[in-house]
């Protein structure tokens, strides 16, 4: 069970997304609903921060996608369009190989993706 408090962090500008360690089956719908509600927030910049991140199978990739996809929906009728970003260290090559890097810029730190 991922806390809630753990998991997100800014109520505005930017929305940080704390993942955890592992993400697989078995937290991915949780991963998804925390990223979704996140997103419906309808922050400019909204981070996926995967720097504490050391595994992410199919599932975990997917429910990335996914954000993505809801994002991308939301901001074809939003008056302000959500930026996503991602950070990665040690599942980079995992994003890299799936195309997720194609979607979602991916940055080595939670302060580079926040200066950009």
């Amino acid at each position: 069970m991922i806390a809630a408090d753990d998991q997100l962090r800014g109520d505005g500008d930017p929305t940080v997304v704390m993942m955890p360690a592992e993400i697989d089956l078995t937290n991915a719908d949780e991963i998804r609903q925390k990223m979704r509600a996140a997103a419906s927030r309808g922050a400019a910049v909204l981070i996926i921060d995967m720097s504490e991140t050391t595994f992410c199978d199919s599932a975990g990739v997917q429910a990335i996608i996914d954000a993505y996809n809801e994002v991308d929906a939301r901001n074809q009728n939003a008056a302000t369009r959500t930026q996503l970003r991602l950070v990665a260290t040690a599942v980079r090559r995992v994003l890299t190989l799936t195309g997720v890097d194609q979607l979602i810029p991916v940055y080595s730190t939670l302060e580079a993706a926040l200066a950009r």
